[in-house]
């Protein structure tokens, strides 16, 4: 193992060991046996070192989901992609913390390409008409909640004791993002739990399951255009054309709904 990566692996161990999730270079140097000056002509400063951490983090973090291959369900494969996402940051909280902290100034390039597998993911699923949003604008939302639950997961779980708060948060954000009639299928048996008692099954079921229906049937098809209109072998419209009805598709899928 050379130098470098010998710094880089004790680094990130006593990361994952630190009480507060931090280290001081000195410590490092210690525990890798060598002098400071090896680790500056490698990492620069502490916040380089620190960065190739949050780099190493992101790699063991992409590693499955790199050599998944994608499944012919993607709603399913978004589910499994968030259950996963979870239990990496339950099983490396120090180092899930780090990658997501404000104090890295610049998003590492694994981290863009975590963002890039779940829109292609968003994207597969608005080709086959499942997909309520632009992928993009998806993507987005469901990033943000993922990465929200996680971080309150491991920085507060004294507070957050319900095992199923992961769960619940997946399940209404997706349903903000898929169609009415991919998620009633996932939800044929609903959580008792989540029920509220003043209802009955058909009032949930009948008009208000129909009117959602409706209401999603012009941004879901606006989705699955723009989404298929992007796997066209040859282009049909110009640039320009191009450009206007991205942006015409994009207003119609992604417009606010009360």
């Amino acid at each position: 193992m050379s130098t470098k990566a010998r710094i880089l692996e004790v680094a990130a161990a006593l990361v994952a060991e630190s009480p507060d999730g931090d280290v001081s270079t000195r410590a490092v140097c210690e525990a890798a046996g060598v002098g400071a000056p090896a680790l500056y002509r490698h990492f620069g400063d502490k916040e380089g070192l620190l960065s190739a951490v949050v780099d190493h983090g992101w790699d063991k973090y992409l590693a499955t989901k790199r050599d998944r291959a994608p499944g012919t369900d993607p709603v399913q494969d978004l589910r499994d992609g968030w259950d996963t996402h979870v239990e990496f940051a339950l099983h490396n909280p120090n180092l899930y913390r780090l990658m997501n902290s404000p104090a890295m100034r610049k998003p590492p390039a694994a981290a863009l390409e975590s963002h890039r597998i779940l829109t292609a993911d968003l994207q597969r699923a608005a080709e086959q008409g499942k997909l309520r949003l632009a992928p993009e604008l998806a993507a987005q939302i469901i990033m943000s909640a993922n990465v929200g639950v996680a971080l309150m997961l491991v920085s507060r779980p004294a507070t957050f004791t319900d095992e199923s708060v992961s769960r619940r948060v997946r399940d209404s954000v997706h349903t903000m993002v898929f169609t009415p009639d991919v998620m009633a299928a996932r939800t044929a048996t609903p959580d008792p739990s989540t029920l509220d008692p003043s209802t009955s099954e058909a009032d949930t079921s009948g008009t208000v399951a129909t009117t959602e229906a409706d209401d999603s049937r012009l941004p879901a098809t606006a989705a699955r255009l723009n989404a298929l209109l992007r796997q066209a072998p040859a282009p049909v419209l110009s640039p320009a054309e191009d450009a206007l009805l991205t942006e015409w598709l994009n207003r119609l899928s992604n417009a606010p709904r009360s």
